[in-house]
């Protein structure tokens, strides 16, 4: 029975070492998707609060590199290249730092996401872009720093940094012209030959029509040329399957002869294989 309730003991001593408090974090997080045209932007930061602070110029110093919120790095990620404020800039995810002063800030995109703040020691080889933008006064104090985007437009986009009695605008323009004429280009010229390939080769496997199966694959092969050694090697696959053998025979001997010239051993091989299999 002692030895019980020392177990019993030993288990909620051990509760309470390990039990942990639960509070609000003092700068919540948050975080914002928007689509702007066809990108997608997505940011993740943190919200502190003005509590009566002097904030620019005080508790966010003038000239120095600030984390633009609060905790971990504030992160912003492109689906696409896009432009900001005029500039070119990588699709990819990046640590959005900036520098504040009375008279302009500096908006800088870092490539190393992974800090608690500002690096440690300052890397400018990690610094996908920098921007200069003029910051505007407004009228009513925001409590809680915030990032929102305004002004949106098919191919471009506002976002705002806002706290206190500031606000800061940021210029994105996105590839939404680029993106929709090469997709309006694509459709109405028709499938490709990537397109009528990828159909055949799942009924094929499916084991649907292969008739029509047939009928993609040698669109596929008229687009490509005999260059496409894979496409006429599917082809002669999907006439065997329909009995076709002559018309399987003579796709194989163009497959292989592509694949020769191209220096695909592995098709070489799978070719002469049904070659022999199909008494040729």
């Amino acid at each position: 029975m002692k030895t019980v309730l020392s177990i019993c003991a030993a288990l909620v001593i051990s509760g309470f070492t390990y039990a942990q408090v639960k509070s609000p974090q003092p700068s919540p997080k948050s975080k914002i998707e928007q689509v702007i045209g066809l990108t997608n932007v997505q940011v993740e930061y943190s919200r502190p609060g003005v509590k009566e602070r002097d904030i620019f110029g005080n508790l966010v110093p003038f000239d120095k590199v600030w984390r633009t919120g609060a905790n971990k790095n504030t992160v912003i990620s492109f689906s696409d290249d896009v432009k900001i404020e005029g500039k070119e800039l990588k699709k990819g995810a990046y640590a959005l730092f900036t520098k504040p002063s009375a008279a302009a800030w500096e908006i800088i995109f870092y490539s190393d996401t992974d800090n608690w703040g500002t690096p440690k020691k300052w890397d400018d080889t990690k610094v996908a872009l920098k921007v200069t933008v003029k910051p505007i006064k407004i009228p009513s104090k925001i409590e809680n720093f915030m990032i929102v985007f305004d002004n949106l437009k098919n191919g471009s986009a506002e976002m705002d940094l806002l706290w206190d009695t500031l606000y800061v605008p940021i210029k994105i323009e996105v590839p939404t012209d680029v993106t929709t004429m090469a997709s309006i280009e694509k459709t109405l010229n028709g499938p490709g030959a990537g397109d009528y390939y990828s159909a055949a080769n799942y009924f094929l496997d499916e084991g649907k029509d292969l008739e029509k199966a047939l009928t993609w694959i040698t669109k596929a092969v008229e687009l490509r040329g005999d260059g496409a050694f894979w496409m006429l090697r599917k082809k002669s696959l999907i006439e065997a399957k329909l009995g076709k053998t002559k018309a399987a025979i003579a796709s194989a001997k163009r497959s292989l002869a592509s694949a020769e010239k191209a220096g695909n051993a592995d098709y070489v091989k799978m070719n002469k294989d049904s070659l022999k299999e199909w008494g040729s």
